[in-house]
């Protein structure tokens, strides 16, 4: 018996009738070799593929292909002072720097409040093609990093929408993580009011109510291919128009030609500094790969 998986893509949507968009995204593989990067406990794990997944949905909005859109958390007083992940054309990556002893003072499940305390979560779109850069900031102060993102789009934008996130492990105990995205679309004439000002118009309350079934373990099995997903929330609607999607794959850009490039910017007195018996080791923090760079290599 064969049996199907989904993973790592997202799949774009329209329901014209509703006035709305969606995206929904699976991340396996993808996930896998992020997180084999550090050693994570289970609810940094759990954290950090909910950002990712996050990150793909947000970062799959993008037309400019080359753009990149950047999700960073900082906090002080709680269990992680800093999450960072990114998306640039389908590639992904992401690190959470946190208190491990905070963390194993508060056991197994910690809240969102637990792990960032007076926390802010940062979203940043870069429009390499126009150089335009947008960035809106939130507070960590809800029950989730989906209603931070939901909060997001409400304070920035004045647009409504709905983020479901779910993570689990298949057979073999790979992570996987699902996530669904909708939003109500900017419409209507001039002079008249527009509708991605108003929360409670009826189109959107239908859309948000069905999106908000979607259960987490749905969103995270990879036996479910994300049309069907979209069938099953949207079956009665007179059409869903099913588009084109992104692959995902880990991205990280790190390379010593680029890190020379980086240590350019210094000035020879700073990079003498770094510099040790003639090396200067430059960490990654993403993909925890350490860089010896010859002093001399870089002018």
């Amino acid at each position: 018996m064969t049996t199907t998986t989904d993973l790592d893509r997202t799949v774009n949507f329209t329901i014209p009738r509703r006035h709305a968009r969606g995206r929904i995204a699976r991340l396996g593989p993808v996930l896998d070799r992020i997180l084999a990067a550090h050693a994570y406990p289970a609810p940094i794990e759990r954290l950090l593929a909910e950002a990712l997944t996050l990150t793909a949905l947000l970062g799959s909005t993008l037309k400019d292909t080359s753009g990149q859109l950047t999700l960073q958390a900082q906090a002080q007083g709680g269990i992680v002072t800093l999450m960072v992940c990114d998306y640039r054309g389908g590639e992904l990556r992401g690190y959470v720097q946190f208190d491990a002893d905070k963390l194993a003072e508060l056991g197994e499940a910690p809240s969102l409040y637990a792990l960032f305390a007076q926390g802010y979560l940062a979203i940043t779109f870069d429009q390499a093609a126009t150089g335009e850069r947008y960035q809106g900031i939130v507070p960590l102060d809800g029950a989730s990093l989906a209603q931070a993102a939901e909060r997001y789009f409400d304070q920035s934008e004045q647009i409504p929408s709905l983020v479901r996130l779910g993570v689990g492990h298949d057979a073999a105990g790979h992570c996987i993580g699902g996530g669904l995205f909708l939003q109500h679309l900017p419409e209507g004439e001039e002079g008249g009011e527009r509708l991605h000002s108003r929360d409670d118009h009826p189109e959107w309350d239908t859309v948000e109510a069905l999106g908000a079934t979607m259960g987490e373990d749905e969103l995270a099995d990879p036996s479910l291919p994300l049309e069907t997903l979209i069938w099953r929330l949207f079956n009665e609607e007179a059409e869903v128009r099913v588009q084109g999607g992104v692959d995902l794959v880990r991205g990280c850009r790190c390379d010593p030609a680029y890190i020379e490039s980086v240590l350019a910017k210094f000035t020879p007195e700073d990079r003498a500094e770094m510099a040790e018996d003639g090396i200067i080791t430059v960490d990654c923090a993403f993909c925890a790969r350490k860089f010896p760079i010859p002093f001399e290599a870089v002018s």
